[in-house]
């Protein structure tokens, strides 16, 4: 069965879902099934998402990337250096 990927939208809206159905006494099984995830999945939103506002997720997610494409660039240059300063010593 395929990963499904939501997005942050899509992810606060089910919490929202989430929370009416609990707060007119559904149980929490037949909540996860109508929203779709498993309880794994439904904590692991709620305790990166919980209390978001949409705009907040969504800039969340993009510093994250953010933060993946720095880190990227600062190994690939930290590697530069290093073989730069390999060759450097190669050559004295």
């Amino acid at each position: 069965m395929p990963r499904k990927s939501f997005t942050p939208e899509q992810i606060i809206n089910k919490l929202r879902e989430a929370e009416v159905l609990i707060s007119q006494g559904t149980t929490l099984s037949v909540m996860l099934k109508k929203i779709g995830v498993s309880d794994c999945t439904y904590y692991r939103w709620r305790q990166e998402f919980g209390g978001m506002r949409i705009e907040q997720a969504k800039r969340l997610k993009e510093l994250e990337q953010e933060n993946a494409r720095l880190k990227r660039l600062v190994a690939d240059l930290s590697l530069d250096k290093a073989i730069l300063a390999e060759a450097a010593r190669g050559n004295s």
